[in-house]
C-alpha cells in the first residue's frame, strides 16, 4: 500500500511552487496561453501513457516530449533567463554567495553625495525644460551588452554633460545613458522594451525601456518625460512616478549604495 509521508508533502509543495512561478512568468510575458497548452498536453500524455497504457500513441507522445523540451528552451529562452536571474538576484542568495567572495564588502561601490547630486540636479533642470532623458545606473549585473549598442564615453558624472547629452538636438538624446560607479560609461544605448499590458498608456517608449532594463537586471532606470517633465524611477520591474528632487535623492542614496 502506498505510504504518504512528509517527503511527499514537500515534493507536492515544491512542484506547486515551481508551477506558480512559471505561471507568473508566462503571464507577465504574454505567453500564458502557451503555458496552458503545455499543461493540457502533459496531462493528456500522462493519461494516455500511464492510465490507458496505449503503447503506440504513448511512444509517439514520448518522442514529441523529448524533442519539445529543446523547442521550449529556444521558445522561452528570455523567460528562462529572467527566472534564473531573479533566482540568483534574490537577497538571501546574494548574501550567501558573498561569503565566498574575497573582500566582498570592500568591493561595494559606495556612492557619495557628489556623485548623486549632479544626476538629481540634471533631472530637475531637464524636467523644467521638458527635455526627455533616460539614465541607467548599473549595479551588480554588468550591462556590457547594452553599452556596446551605444557610444562609449567614460567621463566623470557631471550635470552639464548629462544635460548636453540629452539636449534635443544632440545625436545621443534618444538613447539611454549608462552610469557605472562614479562615471558615465556610455550614451545613446538601446534597451530592451517591456511589453506589460498594465503599463499606463500615458507612459511612452522611454518608460517601457526603463521598465524593461529594470526587469532584466538589478539596475536603476531614471526617466524624465518629454511630454510632462515628470521624473520616474524603475527598480526591479516597478515604477515610482512623479518624483520630487528630494524623493529622487533619497531613492538614489538608498539604492546606489547596494
Amino acid at each position: 500500500m502506498f505510504a504518504f509521508g512528509i517527503k511527499d508533502i514537500i515534493d507536492i509543495l515544491l512542484v506547486a511552487l515551481m508551477l506558480y512561478y512559471i505561471y507568473r512568468l508566462m503571464k507577465e510575458s504574454r505567453s500564458l496561453n502557451v503555458f496552458i497548452g503545455i499543461i493540457v498536453f502533459v496531462m493528456v500524455w500522462l493519461f494516455v501513457s500511464q492510465v490507458l497504457e496505449m503503447r503506440l500513441l504513448g511512444a509517439i507522445m514520448d518522442k514529441l516530449v523529448s524533442v519539445g523540451v529543446i523547442g521550449l528552451i529556444v521558445l522561452f529562452q528570455e523567460e528562462i533567463r529572467r527566472f534564473l536571474y531573479s533566482l540568483g538576484a534574490h537577497q538571501r542568495f546574494k548574501q550567501f554567495t558573498q561569503l565566498f567572495m574575497v573582500g566582498g564588502k570592500d568591493k561595494k561601490k559606495l556612492i557619495d553625495k557628489e556623485t548623486i547630486m549632479p544626476i538629481v540636479l540634471a533631472c530637475i533642470d531637464m524636467s523644467r525644460g521638458k527635455v526627455g532623458a533616460l539614465m541607467v545606473i548599473e549595479r551588480g549585473v554588468r550591462l556590457d551588452d547594452i553599452v556596446d549598442t551605444g557610444d562609449f564615453i567614460d567621463a566623470r558624472i557631471n550635470q552639464r554633460l548629462i544635460e548636453n547629452i540629452f539636449f534635443k538636438n544632440s545625436p545621443l538624446h534618444d538613447g539611454a545613458m549608462i552610469i557605472t560607479g562614479k562615471r558615465i560609461r556610455a550614451a545613446g544605448c538601446i534597451l530592451p522594451v517591456a511589453h506589460n499590458h498594465d503599463i499606463p498608456k500615458e507612459l511612452g517608449l522611454r518608460h517601457r525601456a526603463a521598465l524593461g532594463i529594470s526587469q532584466d537586471s538589478d539596475s536603476i532606470a531614471i526617466v524624465v518625460s518629454e511630454e510632462t517633465g515628470g521624473i520616474s524611477v524603475a527598480i526591479k520591474g516597478e515604477f515610482q512616478l512623479r518624483l520630487s528632487a528630494e524623493k529622487l535623492e533619497n531613492i538614489l542614496s538608498k539604492e546606489m549604495n547596494f
